[in-house]
C-alpha cells in the first residue's frame, strides 16, 4: 500500500524549530539558520518513520480576514516575528522545495484551512492523511483515515492523535472540537470561550446536549452561573465556533514524490548547512538518516 499524506503546518514547525535550537546556529552569510535546519530534520525524522509517498509544507496568512472580522482580538496579542525568524521564512520554499518537498500557499486562508482540505482530498481518494502540526484545532480532522502528529514546543518527538485519543483527552468526538474551543476558549487564538466554563464543563455541555447549538437551546437546565454564560454570549459563542472550523477550499490532490536527498544537500550547502548536507550526502535513503 502506498504510504499516506504528510501534510504540515510549516509556520508551526519554523516557530518551533526557532525556537527549540539555538539562534547562533548560522548559516554562510551570517544568518540563523535553526529554524531551517530544525524543520528538515524533524520532517526526515517522520519519513524515515512514517514512510509518507509525498509531503506537502502549507503557508497561509497569520489571520485571515474573515477570522478578524467575526472577532477582531482574533491572533491580536501575538507578538511580531522575529527578525532572524522573517528571513527563515524567506527562504523556506527554495529550501524546501528542494527537497522534492511540495507546497500549497495562501494570502487569505490559513494554513490550518490547507492542511483540512489536503486531508479531506486525500481521504475521498481513498488515503491516509497524517497532519503535523502543535495546533489542537487540527484534531477537528481526525477520522478512520486521517491522524495527527502533535509535535510539542521544546520537545523532541511527536505524538500520534487519533479519534479515541480526542476523546481521551478532551471527553469529545473530533468533530466537535470547533464546539468545544467556542465554549472552553482558546489563548492561543485569543478566544476567551464562555465566561467561567473550562474544558471539564464544555465536555459535560456537549456531552449532555450533543452541540453548541444544543447547549445553548437548552441553558435553563444548566446551573444559573452556566445559564447565563451561554446565553448572554450565544451570537459570540457561535462566532468563536465559526472562527474554529477550518474552512475547506478546492486543492488538488498531491502526486506521490519521494524525498530528494542530493536536492536537499544542495539546498543545505547553499545556506551553510554543511553538516546537514554531509549526512544527506552520504545517506542513500531517508532511513539512512
Amino acid at each position: 500500500m502506498p504510504g499516506p499524506l504528510l501534510a504540515v503546518d510549516a509556520p508551526f514547525l519554523l516557530y518551533r524549530s526557532f525556537f527549540a535550537l539555538p539562534d547562533s546556529i548560522k548559516g554562510a552569510d551570517g544568518h540563523s539558520v535553526n529554524a531551517l535546519l530544525g524543520s528538515a530534520n524533524a520532517l526526515l525524522r517522520i519519513a524515515a518513520d512514517r514512510g509518507p509517498r509525498t509531503i506537502v509544507l502549507c503557508f497561509g496568512a497569520e489571520a485571515a480576514h474573515y477570522r478578524t472580522e467575526l472577532y477582531p482580538a482574533y491572533h491580536a496579542t501575538r507578538p511580531p516575528v522575529p527578525d532572524e525568524l522573517a528571513w527563515q521564512f524567506e527562504q523556506a520554499p527554495e529550501f524546501f522545495a528542494g527537497f522534492g518537498w511540495s507546497q500549497e500557499t495562501s494570502a487569505g486562508l490559513e494554513a490550518d484551512d490547507l492542511l483540512g482540505s489536503l486531508a479531506h482530498v486525500e481521504v475521498a481518494a481513498g488515503g491516509q492523511t497524517l497532519i503535523v502540526t502543535g495546533d489542537r484545532d487540527m484534531y477537528q480532522c481526525v477520522g478512520e483515515h486521517v491522524s495527527v502528529l502533535y509535535l510539542k514546543s521544546g520537545i523532541s518527538g511527536f505524538e500520534e492523535v487519533d479519534p479515541a485519543e480526542v476523546q481521551r483527552r478532551y471527553g469529545i468526538a473530533p468533530e466537535l472540537v470547533p464546539d468545544f474551543i467556542a465554549l472552553r476558549g482558546d489563548p492561543s487564538d485569543g478566544l476567551p470561550g464562555a465566561p467561567g466554563v473550562g474544558p471539564k464543563t464544555a465536555a459535560e455541555l456537549l456531552e449532555r446536549h450533543g452541540s453548541l447549538d444544543g447547549a445553548i437551546a437548552a441553558a435553563a437546565d444548566e446551573r444559573p452561573r452556566i445559564a447565563a454564560a451561554l446565553t448572554e454570549s450565544a451570537d459570540e459563542l457561535r462566532a468563536f465556533r465559526e472562527i474554529a472550523t477550518l474552512q475547506m477550499v478546492d486543492v488538488p490532490r498531491p502526486p506521490d514524490r519521494a524525498t530528494d536527498l542530493e536536492g536537499g544537500a544542495a539546498q543545505a550547502r547553499r545556506l551553510g548547512l554543511n553538516r546537514l548536507a554531509e549526512r544527506l550526502e552520504a545517506a542513500e535513503s531517508v532511513n539512512d538518516l
